[in-house]
């Protein structure tokens, strides 16, 4: 999806009509306001859940909201810590998918011939929440808002400033002074009038659990750890997905938290036979059916699987997994990225969600004091952590740069459609992206340890299966975003190893 796609109508072919083209001309909705503190208007927002167990009501008051079947519902099947995943013939959570218009087809014939009317149908059931609109969330907003998703809520309390207007296309300089989710909706509304667009001017902090409750999936970027942490928190209260995401320049991180998530893989059988159902094929994805069919000759196999997530506050005190500390040389592929994330947000929680400031040395010295200290919590070697990454990492702290926010925005957007689709595997469960290095790894950072993982077993025979060590990091390069087990960065040799603090900060 090209940023300077600004029209969501789709060129008809020679000489027809373009279907999708009249039906947007009778479609202008405008975006929703949403006043401070209010659930979307229902009510009695202390109904809504009354206990874990319970239903939400499906009597919305709010006459603003059209299609209440837009706001996701929660399945008391689904546990707290085991969720059973709906149908695959339903929308997403469980909630009845509508048949999708003749017009709908047109206008997303490219894409639905990439993942099938059924995917179509679950996106334009789904609620998404996007947390902040800076460059990041202009990025994931448009990618959504194109690809015909129910409804968009954005949440952002902030105002324009002229710094934006560098990398949020979305605004213009007439913003200047607006609440910025405010701003960007008129233009975000532009690119599917289809969609609904919601806009929230609260403060994220100030949402309670019942808020978070209303969507499939809540994106958050920009935000310290705490707050993560707290947002991550009360979306698996009520079992909703849960993405983290923020860019600093070059730099910038993808985190999903989909609890369980089951996903169905289609490929042409092989020789090789696929493991039983109930086999672990890591500590974290297991094969929960195999089935067959018959596609033009060919035998296909169709595959559920179900992965298992970690939430942030836990993921990001996890070790690396074990097959990337088995030797010196796969601890120098780690990226030193995740060193220089993890310091930052112990500085954030020890400077009250603040930035390290490049012009003051003692911000300097705390936070490489931090990213060694990281650096060696991960069981990796202190040449790993370079003076010249260090440096580059602090200059590049609180800029937004465009096309690591499109990377980013597209990574994340194409996982969320898969996400919905539940017909790929998805991110599990780190993405860092470094684009000095042009790489992306993805690290599956979960508290398991080796001493607690049987590194031989497969299925019992009896429906349980044990537990295989054999997580290990992908890699993206480019625009792809498939795992790949060699992946990783590449580091030079031991020269180049991290100076004491003083010396390093005083050449930032």
């Amino acid at each position: 999806m090209a940023d300077s796609e600004l029209n969501p109508e789709v060129p008809s072919e020679e000489g027809q009509p373009n279907p999708a083209s009249e039906s947007n001309a009778q479609i202008e909705p405008q975006p929703s306001l949403l006043p401070h503190g209010d659930l979307n208007g229902i009510a009695d927002p202390s109904q809504l859940v009354p206990n874990l167990n319970g239903l939400p009501p499906s009597d919305f008051s709010d006459p603003s909201i059209a299609d209440p079947s837009l706001l996701s519902t929660f399945d008391p099947s689904m546990g707290m810590t085991m969720p059973t995943m709906p149908s695959m013939m339903n929308g997403f959570n469980g909630a009845p998918a509508e048949a999708i218009s003749a017009d709908e087809i047109a206008l997303y014939d490219r894409q639905i011939r990439l993942w099938g009317v059924q995917a179509q149908e679950k996106l334009r059931s789904a609620s998404i929440l996007v947390i902040g609109i800076k460059a990041l969330g202009n990025e994931i907003a448009k990618n959504l808002v194109l690809a015909g998703i129910g409804s968009l809520t954005v949440l952002d309390h902030e105002v324009v400033t002229e710094e934006d207007l560098g990398s949020e296309f979305l605004l213009t300089e007439e913003h200047v002074g607006q609440n910025r989710a405010q701003a960007a909706s008129t233009n975000l509304q532009k690119l599917n009038p289809r969609v609904r667009l919601i806009i929230d001017t609260d403060y994220a902090v100030a949402k309670t659990p019942d808020y978070f409750s209303l969507f499939d999936i809540t994106i958050a970027t920009n935000l310290d750890l705490d707050t993560l942490s707290n947002i991550n928190a009360m979306c698996r209260i009520f079992s909703r997905k849960f993405y983290a995401a923020d860019i600093h320049g070059m730099y910038g991180y993808v985190f999903a938290d989909l609890i369980s998530h089951d996903y169905v893989l289609e490929r042409t059988k092989s020789n090789i036979p696929t493991p039983a159902p109930g086999t672990m094929e890591t500590p974290t994805r297991a094969i929960i059916s195999t089935t067959t069919k018959k596609e033009s000759g060919k035998t296909i196999e169709v595959v559920t699987k179900r992965e298992i997530y970690s939430p942030l506050v836990l993921a990001n005190t996890s070790p690396l997994p074990t097959d990337l500390t088995r030797s010196r040389r796969k601890k120098l592929q780690v990226t030193p990225l995740l060193s220089c994330l993890r310091a930052l947000f112990e500085f954030q929680r020890s400077a009250g969600g603040r930035l390290p400031a490049t012009g003051n040395p003692q911000d300097l010295r705390t936070f490489t004091t931090l990213a060694q200290q990281q650096n060696k919590d991960l069981n990796l070697p202190q040449d790993a952590l370079k003076s010249e990454f260090l440096r580059s990492f602090l200059q590049n702290l609180g800029s937004e740069i465009s096309p690591t926010a499109a990377f980013l925005g597209g990574s994340l957007a194409q996982d969320i459609i898969n996400v919905l689709g539940q017909r790929e595997q998805p991110l599990q469960n780190f993405l860092l992206f470094d684009g000095d290095e042009c790489k992306a790894p993805i690290y599956s950072m979960h508290p398991i340890f080796e001493d607690t993982v049987n590194t031989t077993g497969m299925g019992n025979g009896d429906g349980t299966a044990t537990m295989m060590a054999t997580e290990g990091a992908g890699s993206v390069t480019g625009t792809e975003a498939g795992a790949d087990a060699g992946g990783g960065d590449s580091m030079a040799g031991p020269s180049g190893a991290v100076p004491p603090p003083a010396p390093v900060t005083a050449q930032v």
